[in-house]
């Protein structure tokens, strides 16, 4: 089997890399074989923002953490970087104000903050931004110098420059690279996908890789075989029926959680806790639900939404698939119920009800960009004062992401009353048995269940100064 080469645009040049192995990463590619040494190593865990880069072409092209992102993924596409941006010896208008504001100290994490205020110029077309707006956009950057303040200066006076000149944008032309190349598959279809998983049931299933990316950078794993979801054309995208919303597994995390927040606002909060912009975009939904981590932020979120998975296999010459609800996936700590021969293509979301309340909690270390200590999302309908149908999904607690399925019938047609919140608070703290960890003591978290759904209880009553976010 020959380990395929890398096709990317670089510098506005097409480059080609010779027997790239499927573990190497992004960033490994652009500063050993590319030498482009303005992208940083920070962290090497997408938490710092340091090797930001942009890749994609036009309206598609988004942030990533070149760190953690295997180099076969952005075959074929534009890669860019902050050395890219000056044209005709002008510096890009992100360049020029973050030069006149000052938004550079020691520099190494320069670049990063340059692509990510790239992008955001980018999206907003040259207009004027909000530091609000700026600061969603710097999310997933960590500057040590504690020099925010000046760089979110000039992410607001960006637009006050002259634009610059159109960039020449490079075809790549066909690509005539095997799809299926069992090193690194990049399959572009379901009827090329779930075959060829058939024949290689070992190969690692890859989309964005913001976690399979930290096996390869923190535990030095190595895969042989790669399958990358992330070109198949049904896996990308979200489809809404009458009752639901199917969200394919190659959906970004940012356009996943965009597509509930539309009809649960609910959601928009939760969705930039879940990390930096960077990994939003470059994650999928597909990936973190089917990873299993027991401290995964959506899956609390699906199970409270009565989420299901669409399993999907190649048997016998024709595809089967099978519905599995999302608290009954997980089997054990990254344990699931997927067969050697299945893949995870859609998450099935029920559109909400009449009268449906929702309160997603995450609480972590901190507040951006960072893995929970304990997630919990509660769902009811709420009729007059009574409670029906209540859901409860929640994170960090056990070695899988569970259901609270006992507390759900102690709150089920129970009044909003304190003696009801008691008995609830009691249920739920007794339900789970959580460790002790570097995060947070099995106390704190047994402490955190009982006041957060005390905080659900006084907002579904309406009352005051319980979101911190309206602080």
């Amino acid at each position: 089997m020959t380990i395929p080469h890398l096709d990317l645009i670089f510098r506005n040049t097409k480059t080609s890399i010779a027997n790239v192995p499927p573990s190497r990463t992004l960033l490994d590619i652009l500063r050993e074989e590319l030498r482009a040494t303005d992208i940083k190593e920070g962290c090497a865990s997408g938490d710092c923002g340091a090797c930001t880069v942009v890749i994609g072409h036009g309206p598609q092209a988004h942030t990533v953490n070149s760190c953690i992102r295997m180099a076969h993924s952005a075959h074929g596409l534009q890669v860019t970087t902050a050395s890219d941006l000056p044209t005709n010896g002008q510096l890009h208008p992100v360049q020029q104000a973050m030069l006149d504001h000052h938004g550079s100290q020691c520099g190494f994490c320069t670049p990063g903050f340059v692509m990510s205020l790239y992008d955001l110029y980018n999206r907003a077309q040259g207009q004027a931004v909000t530091r609000e707006e700026a600061m969603e956009a710097i999310s997933g950057n960590l500057c040590r110098c504690t020099g925010y303040r000046p760089i979110l200066d000039a992410a607001c006076a960006m637009h006050l420059y002259p634009a610059p000149a159109p960039r020449r944008q490079l075809k790549t032309g066909p690509d005539l690279r095997d799809p299926l190349n069992p090193h690194y598959a990049l399959p572009r279809s379901l009827a090329q996908l779930l075959p060829l998983r058939a024949r290689h049931p070992q190969a690692q299933l890859m989309a964005g890789g913001t976690d399979a990316g930290l096996w390869v950078t923190q535990q030095h794993r190595r895969f042989d075989q790669v399958i990358d979801l992330t070109r198949v054309a049904e896996l990308k995208k979200v489809e809404t029926y009458p009752h639901h919303l199917a969200i394919g597994a190659a959906v970004s995390l940012h356009d996943a959680f965009a597509a509930l927040a539309q009809r649960r606002p609910e959601v928009t909060d939760f969705a930039h806790r879940f990390a930096g912009r960077p990994v939003r975009q470059s994650g999928t939904l597909g990936g973190n639900v089917a990873n299993g981590s027991p401290i995964g932020d959506s899956m609390p979120l699906l199970i409270a939404l009565g989420a299901q998975v669409v399993l999907m296999a190649y048997r016998h010459g024709r595809i089967v698939s099978r519905h599995v609800p999302l608290e009954d996936y997980y089997l054990g700590y990254r344990q699931t119920v997927l067969a050697p021969d299945e893949v995870l293509c859609w998450i099935v979301v029920p559109h909400p009800q009449q009268n449906e309340r929702l309160f997603a909690y995450k609480v972590s270390k901190r507040q951006e960009d960072d893995i929970s200590t304990l997630c919990l999302v509660l769902r009811w309908h709420q009729e007059a004062q009574a409670l029906r149908d209540v859901r409860i999904g929640v994170g960090g607690v056990a070695a899988t992401p569970v259901r609270a399925r006992r507390t759900e019938a102690v709150m089920d047609n129970q009044p909003l009353d304190a003696a009801s919140l008691a008995r609830a608070q009691d249920s739920l703290s007794q339900e789970f048995k959580p460790i002790t960890d570097m995060r947070a003591s099995a106390a704190y978290r047994h402490q955190l269940l009982r006041n957060l759904l005390q905080r659900a209880w006084l907002q579904a009553q309406g009352v005051a100064h319980t979101r911190l976010e309206n602080f």
